[in-house]
């Protein structure tokens, strides 16, 4: 689509967006006791936000504009972290992460794939060539540990060799007797010319000719008429696309081709770093210097007017003249100094009455109850950036004239009106140095006041004496955060060696097939909890565990969720979830599998410097994921039998102290795997892991959709054909209680390269995949019903 399609798709998701922006500040900051009715505003809000993040992401996707995209980029990361909070607020009303929304559904006339969970491109795409970079580094590291096996080069066979010098050789010649029939062509229309002007051309022939060439122009131009009022009248074509941007000359049209696919590709096209910079310091750095001055003069000189003395000038740490610049009264200024006066006077006598009243209401509160009658929307980090993305997008680009951008090329205006702020704190230190040197001598030459320099310089002497005592506390408290000599490089390179970073496979989240179960709705209105359908495990995978973990901005200011617990029966996808929570965000992947650290870090100071070594690879290359496969293990009920359990068990006692150690900007998540949850003891196994997920077994519409079936697939992907000899409704049937590994494998043992080369005349036929999958044991209902 043309880019004039996703800026007006940008414009109608902002209307929508202001829209319920003003709903939220009428109804979510009420109280109300109807939790139905709560439900139902919240899961109303939840998808209509889906709608939104959609849109936008598609917008971001598809626009060039650099500036545009900034801009959608900021409303994008404000709306993917107001839905992580109405999702927590929905989770903390029902108790439930699995929620009923059909009639929601029905009411906005929206279908079941509408609430799936858009995963923005721009997670892999802004840091494709880095990521790129990093896997080529770990592909060097296992190879030369010998963890990897290269792949042998075959050689050519003098067959082959020959055929390749054949072809060459008959393309060579092909191409020789091309040029000289072309020469030869090119003589004999020569000759004619010359035979044409010595004789000279027919009348008749010129004015039949000419009528040739004037009907074909004119009727070409009545076709294309035609065409437009038809695209018109269908709807296919708006008058924006023929009077703007629908069709550009054709060097513009080949340089928006090529910024178009740079931009999809991720290779965002470099050009020269703009800056007005310098224009900005010749143009405007006189005026805002002596405007500066001015106001920093006449501030002092009303203070000595009020106080009868000239005030100290604020330091840098305060921002220096930016406090001057706020808007106060003389009169306030002075009230500002004898308050701070008096503050320093009674300090320890309020700091001694706080404590005495602090012990004495503690019995007071331990008594007291209070009774919430009716729930209330808790506070957003989000709607403050949802805003001022929705008053940038009405300043800059709701009225903005985009016909004539025919190359979507920067702003100068609006670069400036950033960097012009940087240009004036850079004026603004130089004239603090000035005018603190002046206010200095005109202290000495009126007042005869000494600046406080040297009991200033001593005070610094005695904070870093402070602060290095202070530190060398910090660090033999928490031996997690202590600093360590080695580089980041080197520690990368030795968890590599080690096997516990492993590679990533390429797996996305949309390939966990599954599909939208109407029977679960109805079991949810009975009261009933039923296993999650595959749907909702890709949807609270994508919130848990994808969404916060692409965006920074996200991270550090929605709901935080550092461990995730994946459960259920051997071979539901478990493994698939977590590398496609990698490969979706473009994580590093560690592997600390009990089976995996085995011999590995043992003892108590092993595990703590390994997981250091993981923490601090991870916050440098974030984000990351640290994957425990069988966790269970750790958490075994009874006493170790022998060194390794006990070094499990010494890690899950390990794991909270490293939980504690990530703070909001560290976008590193802990992701647990278990296909035995009952063995573990339920205490501390739950409280490792803030959410817990279940996995279930393929149902049967999953098993046999009406459109792509978990068999259809596998076998397609395999190299199968299907004809009417394959009936997928009996397989269907006959696989139920089989989870997706069971028939991943049963089509990899029926499609061997063998039975692919018969496949012409002899077709594929229901019982060898019913033979094969007779082979394995399914998931019974007891095992199943103990997840539940």
């Amino acid at each position: 689509f043309p880019t004039s399609t996703y800026i007006k798709l940008w414009a109608d998701t902002q209307r929508e967006l202001d829209t319920m922006l003003q709903r939220e500040r009428e109804e979510f900051l009420q109280p109300e006791e109807d939790h139905e009715k709560v439900m139902k505003m919240l899961a109303t809000a939840y998808v209509q936000y889906l709608g939104m993040l959609r849109n936008l992401e598609a917008a971001h996707a598809h626009l060039i504009h650099q500036q545009k995209r900034a801009a959608v980029r900021q409303v994008l990361d404000g709306v993917i972290g107001r839905l992580l909070e109405i999702k927590r607020e929905m989770v903390a009303l029902e108790k439930c992460e699995c929620h009923h929304m059909d009639g929601i559904l029905m009411d906005l006339k929206r279908v079941p794939e509408d609430i799936e969970i858009p995963i923005p491109e721009y997670f892999i795409k802004e840091n494709l060539r880095i990521l790129q970079e990093r896997e080529e580094f770990l592909d060097e590291i296992l190879l030369n540990a010998g963890l990897v096996k290269q792949e042998p080069v075959t050689a050519m066979t003098l067959e082959e060799g020959i055929k390749v010098i054949q072809v060459a050789e008959r393309a060579r010649q092909g191409r020789a007797r091309a040029a000289f029939m072309k020469g030869i062509y090119l003589e004999e229309k020569r000759q004619s010319r010359k035979e044409d002007q010595e004789t000279g051309k027919n009348p008749d022939d010129a004015a039949t000719c000419i009528q040739k060439v004037w009907r074909g122009y004119s009727q070409r131009k009545r076709t294309e008429k035609l065409r437009e009022e038809e695209m018109i009248f269908l709807g296919m074509n708006s008058s924006e696309m023929i009077n703007g941007t629908g069709s550009l000359p054709p060097d513009l049209e080949a340089m928006s081709c090529l910024q178009k696919a740079n931009v999809l590709e991720g290779e965002v096209q470099k050009r020269e770093d703009i800056s007005f910079r310098q224009e900005l310091r010749t143009t405007e750095g006189p005026h805002i210097k002596e405007t500066l001055q001015d106001q920093i003069t006449q501030c002092f000189l009303e203070c000595r007017h009020v106080t009868g003395r000239f005030p100290d000038y604020p330091p840098e740490k305060t921002g220096g003249s930016k406090a001057i610049f706020i808007e106060k009264h003389p009169e306030q200024v002075a009230e500002e100094l004898a308050a701070k006066k008096e503050a320093e006077k009674q300090d320890k006598e309020k700091n001694g009455k706080k404590q005495e009243k602090a012990k004495g209401k503690k019995p007071e509160k331990a008594g007291k109850q209070v009774v919430d009658l009716g729930w209330k929307m808790g506070p957003s980090n989000f709607l403050s950036k949802l805003e001022e993305g929705s008053a940038q997008y009405q300043v800059f680009w709701e009225k903005r004239d985009n016909r004539a951008d025919f190359l979507q090329d920067h702003d100068p205006e609006l670069i400036k009106g950033g960097e012009r702020e940087e240009v004036e704190e850079e004026i603004r230190v130089q004239v603090d140095e000035v005018m603190q040197e002046k206010l200095l001598n005109i202290k000495k030459a009126l007042d005869g006041e000494i600046g406080p320099q040297g009991k200033a310089k001593k005070e610094k002497k005695i904070w870093k004496k402070k602060k290095k005592h202070i530190k060398k506390k910090k660090s033999g408290t928490n031996l997690m955060m202590s600093p360590a000599c080695r580089t980041i490089d080197s520690l990368y390179q030795e968890l590599a060696e080690e096997g516990l970073l492993i590679k990533v496979k390429h797996v996305h989240l949309s390939d966990y097939i599954g599909y939208h179960d109407c029977l679960r709705s109805t079991l949810r209105e009975t009261g009933a909890q039923p296993v999650p359908s595959i749907p909702e495990v890709r949807q609270l995978v994508a919130l848990y565990g994808i969404l916060p973990l692409g965006s920074q901005t996200v991270h550090e200011n929605a709901p935080l969720v550092k461990s995730l617990l994946l459960a259920g029966p051997a071979g539901v996808g478990k493994k698939m979830l977590v590398h496609a929570i990698c490969t979706e965000t473009g994580a590093n992947l560690f592997n600390l599998t009990p089976s995996n650290l085995a011999g590995k870090y043992p003892g108590r100071e092993g595990l703590m410097m390994m997981l250091h070594m993981i923490l601090k690879v991870g916050r440098e290359f974030q984000p990351s994921v640290v994957w425990i496969r069988d966790t269970e293990k750790m958490y075994s009920k009874g006493p170790s039998k022998g060194e390794e359990e006990m070094n499990f068990k010494r890690l899950a006692k390990l794991l909270p102290q490293f939980l504690k150690a990530l703070k909001p900007k560290d976008r590193v998540l802990l992701v647990g795997t278990t296909s035995r949850p009952f063995d573990a003891n339920m205490g501390p196994f739950c409280k490792a892991y803030q959410k817990i997920i279940l996995i279930p077994k393929p149902d049967y519409l999953t098993r046999f959709g009406k459109y792509f079936t978990l068999w259809k697939h596998y076998i397609l992907q395999g190299g199968g054909a299907l004809t009417k000899l394959v009936n997928l409704n009996c397989l269907a049937q006959v696989s139920d209680g089989f989870t997706q590994a069971h028939v991943v494998d049963v089509v990899h043992t029926v499609l061997t390269e063998l039975r692919l080369l018969q496949m012409d005349r002899k077709p594929l036929r229901t019982a060898e995949f019913v033979t094969s999958l007779a082979r394995h044991n399914p998931v019974y209902k007891e095992e199943e019903e103990t997840f539940q």
